[in-house]
């Protein structure tokens, strides 16, 4: 039976900062690779389950030690069907796809350091507004001409620094220690998602359950003036669906901030990777994987949202969006928006998908979407602003 996803999680876009491990790759090798001859297989399919409310178990963090990739848990996985050519995947399962792509794997340290050169960190601080906290947050270039893919309750903020009524400035940053370079401005984000959330923007720990929470962000200028590079580093998003499924390892690389003291976020904030597995699978009701489980990784605090989950084939398969609570990393369970779902939720708010908000000009569609629909937007979340 398909369970929906309805209760409402943490999001993890950082707003309290207190002391953070920071945690480094070590060379770590790719699962072994299927056979790639080209032949078909027939795909293994398992039911998208019920939410879990326990307690993450703990995976493995990506240490200066050597370790090994985690362990995938025991998982009821239902056998696959005796042909895929005669028989259609019930609506209840999803089905794996075999030998996703025509290369092995890479190792897992390549992986990284695709990962953190495409990672970049959201600061924004309020400059004396008083109704609204500073937020850090993770984003991923997914474009060479420097589109970032973050979370919606991320690219609030940058619209409303926009807005000549907040004192609100936002800027990106990147490397380790994560350092000021770019400004940036909101290229889309799913209306439906402000509708629905604006009237939470001041609260401290905000809930949502990942649905609309996604966004795009266009690096427009460089912060000291200088040209911008040719080509920024980006990750390759793959938005087909189940291509990430369930026990398949993946790398997580965000800037969480959450147990950071004093000006830790602002003056020596890190990145900070770590290898798990997929946990469990989620959907909203369209029957497809809309939400992947990753357990308690270190990622799983504030300032991850919008941090990368990739596979093990340097591809973006999900963005981090929510964790369930705990006290510690350990006993949350940290979870991820799927690139499929963004893809498709993209074709029905915007009537185009992914692929066509990338294609042409993009600072001219930029243009067009803070002249058109981001003034109702910024209106929206400013009337949430003057209410609290």
């Amino acid at each position: 039976m398909l369970i929906l996803i309805q209760r409402l999680l943490p999001l993890v876009g950082a707003i309290g900062l207190s002391a953070l491990v920071l945690f480094l790759l070590a060379s770590l090798t790719a699962p072994e690779s299927s056979a790639r001859n080209g032949g078909s297989a027939a795909s293994s399919t398992i039911d998208i389950v019920e939410l879990e409310t326990g307690p993450a178990t703990t995976t493995a963090v990506i240490t200066e030690a050597e370790v090994a990739p985690p362990i995938p848990e025991e998982k009821a996985v239902k056998p696959p069907p005796p042909s895929i050519e005669e028989e259609e995947t019930p609506k209840n399962e999803v089905a794996r796809i075999q030998d996703p792509y025509p290369f092995p794997p890479f190792s897992f340290e390549t992986i990284n350091t695709d990962a953190r050169a495409a990672l970049v960190n959201l600061l924004c601080t309020t400059n004396g507004q008083t109704n609204l906290l500073p937020t850090t947050a993770s984003g991923v270039l997914i474009d060479a001409r420097g589109v970032i893919l973050t979370n919606a309750h991320v690219a609030q903020y940058f619209l409303l620094s926009e807005s000549k009524r907040t004192n609100l400035g936002c800027i990106v940053r990147h490397g380790a220690p994560a350092k000021a370079l770019w400004k940036a401005e909101v290229l889309y984000v799913p209306p439906i998602w402000i509708e629905e959330h604006a009237k939470s923007i001041t609260e401290e720990r905000p809930t949502g359950t990942g649905e609309h929470d996604y966004a795009l962000i266009r690096i427009k200028s460089a912060l000291d003036g200088t040209p911008l590079p040719t080509a920024f580093p980006a990750l390759t998003p793959d938005t087909r669906e189940n291509i990430a499924f369930l026990d398949d390892p993946v790398l997580t690389a965000s800037y969480p901030a959450e147990f950071l003291s004093g000006g830790g976020a602002q003056f020596s904030l890190y990145p900070v990777s770590a290898l798990t597995t997929v946990r469990d699978l989620f959907t909203f009701g369209s029957g497809k994987v809309d939400i992947i489980s990753l357990g308690g990784i270190a990622a799983a605090q504030s300032g991850s949202s919008g941090g990368a989950t990739v596979n093990a084939w340097s591809r973006l398969v999900g963005i981090i969006t929510t964790t369930s609570e705990g006290k510690t990393t350990a006993e949350r369970d940290l979870r991820a928006v799927t690139l499929s779902y963004i893809d498709r939720d993209i074709g029905i708010q915007s009537g185009s998908n992914l692929s066509d908000l990338l294609s042409g000009d993009i600072a001219q569609k930029a243009s067009d979407f803070n002249l058109n629909t981001a003034p109702n937007l910024v209106q929206l979340l400013l009337d949430g602003i003057a209410a609290r």
